[in-house]
């Protein structure tokens, strides 16, 4: 017997992608001293007033069955956030709570996509996308957003790649680059969509992380919001990754037929979870600020070193708690460089390769360690890029 098609694509090209990743925790599991910055996961943890209103919920017997869409007190907070910050009418309706983010983009695109269609996502990409599309069916078309053009999709390249297709994925602001679309980009997008009678689905889990510009959803724009999903989550805005608390936003008839695909998918988020996500959404922009706060300061301690040495090629995130740097004066590959990163320097990064094409040449650190610790990650690195691009 044999396994479905699906599921074996599902991680088809994948399984190098996470490569210094597992490295990285091996070996600390091994009692080597590694600097880990591979993953977006916060180091300063959710908060414990987060976790007080998860335990007091649970402690209540909020422990069982619950609405498989999400309570209706979570999908009001996450509408009247949405609207607030976008301007744009949204009722508890057009919201479906998910478990995390990733739940709600697989729950998107089996929402609009028939075996065989074509789906597009930009490159660089987080690595789920491709697998994610393949399991929902679909055949995963990357769209590039070249280094060359501050990592964010142009016209051309639009044109060429959307023909045909059912769905385009995007993320702003963007992981792996930190890239955030700019009005005309997102113009750009909504205009191939009318045109060519597009799906689009917004991840904007990093929304509350903004460097410089201002992050605009797409849903905004004229036309957009019946034939667009925006995927939402608790993990980057309040460090609740292990909570698993995501969502979709979108039409309402949508959003009716997703419900019936979480039913038979998750059967729903546990109401302790939801009931601190409501609690976390309560404290306002206070919060989401101190939780994006050291990823700012640790730009600025990143952006300063880069400044002071010519090996390594940088591109300044506007948002986003991640760097992408140019290592091809090292002669090296994005894979090459983090394995002797972490051989010789100790230090674990993911190779731009794991991120897509357009990524290539490329390394990206995650800012997720304490500030000294962090500026002395990125001294290791910038020795040993150094040292490498001299003998060249």
């Amino acid at each position: 017997m044999q396994l479905s098609g699906k599921i074996l694509s599902a991680g088809k090209g994948n399984s190098e992608a996470w490569e210094p990743y597992y490295r990285a925790r091996k070996m600390v599991e091994d009692g080597e001293d590694v600097i880990e910055l591979t993953v977006g996961d916060h180091d300063i943890k959710t908060a414990p007033d987060i976790i007080n209103a998860m335990f007091e919920s649970a402690r209540d017997g909020k422990t069982g069955y619950t609405i498989i869409p999400g309570i209706e007190p979570l999908r009001k907070a996450v509408a009247a956030r949405v609207e607030k910050n976008s301007g744009v009418e949204t009722d508890f309706k057009n919201v479906v709570i998910t478990s995390g983010g990733q739940a709600a983009l697989l729950a998107s695109h089996l929402a609009v996509l028939n075996p065989g269609d074509r789906a597009i996502a930009t490159d660089p990409f987080y690595p789920t996308y491709p697998g994610t599309i393949r399991a929902a069916g679909g055949e995963f078309t990357p769209l590039p957003a070249r280094a060359r053009n501050s990592f964010l999709p142009v016209r051309e390249d639009i044109e060429a790649a959307v023909p045909g297709a059912k769905s385009l994925l995007f993320n702003s602001p963007n992981n792996p680059t930190g890239a955030v679309y700019p009005a005309e980009t997102l113009g750009l997008i909504a205009e191939a969509a009318c045109r060519h009678d597009l799906w689009l689905i917004s991840d904007e889990v990093y929304e509350t992380q903004i460097w410089q510009g201002h992050h605009s959803s797409i849903r905004e724009l004229d036309g957009m919001q019946e034939r667009t999903l925006v995927i939402g989550s608790m993990s980057k805005s309040h460090a609740m990754t292990g909570s698993r608390v995501g969502w979709i936003v979108g039409p309402h008839d949508v959003m009716a037929s997703i419900e019936d695909l979480v039913t038979v998918a998750t059967f729903g988020v546990p109401e302790f979870i939801q009931e601190a996500a409501i609690f976390a959404l309560e404290q306002g922009t206070e919060l989401e600020e101190q939780v994006a706060a050291p990823f700012r300061s640790r730009r600025e301690i990143a952006l300063r070193i880069l400044r002071e040495q010519q090996a390594v090629g940088y591109f300044p995130p506007s948002g986003a708690m991640y760097l992408m740097l140019n290592i091809r004066a090292t002669g090296l590959s994005g894979m090459q460089f983090a394995n002797k990163l972490i051989d010789e320097e100790k230090v674990a990064v993911m190779p731009g390769e794991s991120f897509g094409a357009a990524a290539a040449g490329h390394i990206r650190i995650a800012m997720t360690v304490e500030d000294a610790r962090f500026e002395d990650a990125l001294g290791r690195l910038v020795r040993l890029a150094n040292g490498l691009a001299s003998k060249r």
